[in-house]
């Protein structure tokens, strides 16, 4: 075994390394998780324009 099989093999778990991450975020159980987190930066907004309109009711 050279160098050149090793450069290879390290390749090929790589490959599968990333399909595996790939197939884990595009699976349809993660979706739910997923998109609650892509809304996470919003809930902060909401949050203040609640409390906003509160303060302007009293």
């Amino acid at each position: 075994m050279d160098i050149n099989d090793l450069r290879g093999l390290s390749t090929l778990l790589l490959l599968i390394a990333f399909l595996g991450v790939c197939f884990w975020a595009f699976s349809s159980k993660r979706k739910k998780a997923f998109e609650e987190a892509g809304r996470l930066p919003f809930a902060d907004e909401d949050e203040a324009a609640q409390s906003h309109q509160e303060d302007e009711t009293k």
